[in-house]
C-alpha cells in the first residue's frame, strides 16, 4: 500500500474482494481482465495529494483523480489444478487506485500478474517498492517508469484513454445516437453483459462518449449482488439514480427490469430464449432525434473497414455530435461575463450574470446546433432535459468557477495598472489600510488558485509596499507585522 498509512476500511476491503471476481458462472478459463469502480465509504480520508486541485485543473477530464470513489484494475486467472480442493486455480491479483488509467494499470498488471501467480508475495514485495519510487504523474509529460526490468512509458493525455474503448461499440452502432442521447441527459442504464471485460469496456466506453463534456454522473463498470447498493439500486420504491450500471449475474434481469433502459451486449450464457443480439429496450419513447447513426461510421462497418479505422470514425462522429451541442451553451456563458471596462481597480469585480435558460433557448434560432449537425431533431426538447441533469450541473459550475477566477485575475491586473498615488490623495488612513488588507487577502488566495502571471503577482507585492511605506510609521509596523 501507497501511500504506507493508509488504510482501506473493513467494508470496502469486503467489496473489493466481491468485486474482483466473475460473479455468474463464465466457464472460460485463463485470464482476464476489466475494471470496476467503488464508493468510499467511511468518511473523508486525510487528503495525501495535497496537489489534487493542480492535477485536475491541468489533466483531462476523463483522467482526473477521483475523491469519493476508487478504480479497481484486475487480472483473474482461472485454470486446473488437481492439487485444489474445487479442482481449480482461481486467483485474482488487483490493483485499487484513485486515477483512472485503464490502460497503464492494465498493461501494469500483464507484466506483474504471471509473476506472481508463480512467485507469490516476494514478487510484489519488490515490484511495489518500485511503484514507491514512481514520480508523481504529471498532466502532458512522458513519464518513464521502471519496474520489473522493464521500463513503461506513459503520458497522461486524453486521447489515449478513448482509442480503445469506441472498438467495443461495434454491436451497438445502430444505437449509438440513442446511447450518446441517454449519457448526455445521465439517464439510468443497465448494461448486461456476458463477462466482467464486456461489461466494463462498454460501461467505461459510455461515460467517455461524451468528451470533451464530463459525464457528471455514477457508473459502475462492474457491479455485483453483493455490493453494499444493492438493495438502492433494486428497490421499486423509488426511481433508479442516475447511474450506469455494468452487470453480469443472470439475476440482474429479473431485479433490474423495472430500469428505463437496458443494453444487452453479447450472448448471456444461460437457460431461456433470450436473443442473442444486442437489445435495446424500452427507448422508443425516448427519441428526440432523429437515430441515424452519422452515416459514415455505417458505411465504415459495411466496407469492413479495419476496426481503428472504425474507431477513429465513430470518435470523431461523437466529438461533433457533442461540439455541436455544446457550442451554443458555450457562446451563451461567455456573453454572461462583464465588459472588460467595467472592472475597476477600487470596487469589487461585477458579477457574472446568472444563466437563463429561457434567454438561452431564444439564441437557439440563429445559433443552434441545427446548423452544425446532419441531425434533424428536437434540439430544443434536449436542451431542457438536458438542463435538469447532473452533466449540465456539472458543465456550468466548472465554467461559472473558470470566470469568476478570470474577473479575479483581470481585477488583480487593473490594480496594477491603476494610479495609486493619485487615489491616495484624498483618502483616510482608514481607508487606505483597509485596501492593503483585502490586497493581501487577495494576493494570499489568488497565489493559490488563479491563473495569474508570476509578474502580476509581484507586482501587486510592491504595490502594497509602496502604499505602505506612505503611511505613518506606527502603521507601517502594525501592517509589516500583519
Amino acid at each position: 500500500v501507497y501511500p504506507y498509512d493508509f488504510r482501506l476500511t473493513e467494508k470496502e476491503k469486503t467489496s473489493i474482494c466481491y468485486l474482483s471476481f466473475p460473479d455468474s458462472y463464465s466457464g472460460g478459463l485463463g485470464d482476464t481482465q476489466f475494471s470496476f469502480r467503488l464508493r468510499q465509504s467511511g468518511g473523508q480520508r486525510a487528503a495525501h495529494y495535497e496537489d489534487d486541485g493542480e492535477y485536475n485543473r491541468e489533466a483531462p477530464l476523463t483522467l482526473q483523480r477521483e475523491s469519493a470513489h476508487y478504480f479497481g484494475y484486475v487480472y483473474f486467472r482461472q485454470v486446473k489444478d488437481s492439487s485444489m480442493k474445487r479442482g481449480y486455480f482461481q486467483k485474482s491479483l488487483v490493483l485499487v487506485s484513485r486515477l483512472p488509467y485503464v490502460n497503464l494499470f492494465q498493461s501494469l498488471l500483464q507484466l506483474i500478474a504471471p509473476e506472481y501467480f508463480d512467485k507469490l508475495e516476494p514478487c510484489l514485495e519488490a515490484v511495489c517498492n518500485e511503484i514507491d519510487q514512481w514520480p508523481p504523474p504529471v498532466p502532458g509529460q512522458t513519464l518513464n517508469l521502471p519496474v520489473m526490468g522493464v521500463v513503461i512509458q506513459v503520458c497522461v493525455a486524453d486521447d489515449t484513454q478513448q482509442q480503445n474503448e469506441t472498438k467495443c461499440f461495434q454491436p451497438v452502432l445502430i444505437h449509438i445516437q440513442m446511447l450518446w442521447e441517454l449519457m448526455l441527459l445521465g439517464e439510468p442504464i443497465v448494461v448486461m453483459a456476458p463477462s466482467p471485460t464486456v461489461s466494463s469496456e462498454m460501461v467505461m466506453a459510455l461515460t467517455s462518449c461524451l468528451a470533451p463534456l464530463r459525464y457528471c454522473c455514477d457508473y459502475r463498470p462492474y457491479f455485483t449482488i453483493h455490493d453494499s447498493e444493492f438493495k438502492e439500486y433494486t428497490t421499486r420504491t423509488q426511481a433508479p439514480p442516475n447511474i450506469v450500471v455494468g452487470v453480469t449475474n443472470p439475476f440482474f434481469i429479473k431485479t433490474l427490469q423495472h430500469w428505463p433502459h437496458i443494453l444487452r451486449v453479447g450472448e448471456l450464457r444461460m437457460s431461456g430464449d433470450l436473443p442473442k443480439q444486442v437489445k435495446v429496450k424500452k427507448l422508443t419513447k425516448l427519441k428526440t432525434l432523429d437515430t441515424k447513426p452519422g452515416r459514415s461510421s455505417c458505411q465504415g462497418i459495411q466496407r469492413k473497414r479495419p476496426s481503428e479505422v472504425q474507431s477513429a470514425l465513430l470518435r470523431r462522429h461523437l466529438l461533433e455530435l457533442t461540439q455541436s451541442f455544446i457550442i451554443p451553451l458555450e457562446h451563451y456563458i461567455a456573453s454572461l461575463m462583464p465588459l472588460q471596462r467595467a472592472i475597476t481597480p477600487w470596487k469589487n469585480p461585477p458579477q457574472i450574470r446568472p444563466f437563463r435558460q429561457d434567454d438561452f433557448m431564444k439564441t437557439l434560432e440563429h445559433a443552434g446546433p441545427q446548423l452544425t449537425c446532419v441531425l434533424k431533431g428536437d434540439w430544443l426538447g434536449l436542451y431542457r432535459r438536458f438542463f435538469k441533469s447532473p452533466n449540465f450541473d456539472g458543465w456550468y459550475r466548472q465554467r461559472h468557477k473558470e470566470m469568476t477566477q478570470k474577473l479575479e485575475a483581470l481585477h488583480l491586473e487593473a490594480i496594477c495598472e491603476a494610479n495609486i498615488v493619485a487615489w491616495m490623495k484624498d483618502k483616510s488612513e482608514v481607508e487606505i489600510v483597509d485596501l492593503v488588507l483585502k490586497l493581501r487577502e487577495k494576493l494570499v488566495a489568488r497565489c493559490q488558485h488563479l491563473p495569474v502571471k508570476e509578474e502580476t503577482l509581484q507586482r501587486v507585492g510592491l504595490y502594497i509596499e509602496t502604499i505602505i511605506d506612505s503611511l505613518p510609521e506606527d502603521l507601517q509596523t502594525v501592517l509589516h507585522h500583519h
